[in-house]
């Protein structure tokens, strides 16, 4: 018998408590809503959010991780189940990098040499390292309580992949706050504090995601 065929007989003879898909939507919903209510309770949400959907960047900023929170979450979906197909949905993953990138070219295209550096470092560098990580705190739990219940095939994938959609929606969420928009900003600060998401999410994954 392949591998893959007694991995799925071995998960459909296992006792069912809640299917992993509904597990699943229950996590991040959960984990969006206490973030979500994290953030407003906390630092509160940009003083000038009604008029900031005038500026492109901040457009730009609040669609483009959401697109890589939607699609990291449906990666999540997948990696969680034996035998399904996870090459595709990894590989959109390079839309929202391929967004940022081209962004990041035309804001260096524009902007001066001198601004590059002030656009870059922005005025909350170290706040956006450490809150969006705080903010990532209920959906990775969530996912992972998620994970439990569905049958990964490589643990440290599935972690990996785990820590990234919660680094995605608390970058998501975060975005709402955050009153650096340059794309420079964007492609530094949130993309490392979704790196140190992901890679403890693989750390973890390794040992907690083991059948």
């Amino acid at each position: 018998m392949k591998t893959d065929d007694l991995i799925t007989l071995m998960t459909h003879d296992a006792p069912v408590g809640m299917r992993y898909g509904r597990a699943l939507m229950i996590a991040l919903g959960a984990g969006i809503v206490v973030s979500a209510v994290l953030l407003v309770v906390t630092v509160g949400l940009r003083h000038n959010m009604a008029s900031v959907f005038e500026t492109a960047r901040v457009l730009f900023k609040i669609v483009v991780t959401l697109v890589l929170a939607v699609l990291a979450a449906r990666l999540a979906m997948r990696i969680g189940r034996p035998g399904a197909e996870t090459r595709f949905p990894a590989l959109l993953l390079g839309v929202p990098l391929a967004m940022v990138a081209a962004a990041v070219a035309v804001e260096l295209s524009v902007l001066p040499d001198k601004a590059w550096r002030a656009s870059l470092v922005g005025q909350n560098a170290l706040f956006c390292l450490f809150f969006v990580p705080v903010l990532s705190l209920a959906p990775f739990t969530g996912l992972f309580w998620a994970l439990k219940k569905g049958a990964p095939q490589n643990p440290a994938a599935a972690g990996a992949t785990a820590g990234l959609a919660a680094g995605a929606i608390a970058a998501a969420i975060y975005a709402w706050h955050c009153p650096d928009d340059s794309p420079l900003f964007l492609a530094t600060w949130y993309t490392i504090a979704i790196a140190g998401v992901t890679a403890v999410g693989a750390l973890l994954g390794r040992r907690w995601l083991r059948w």
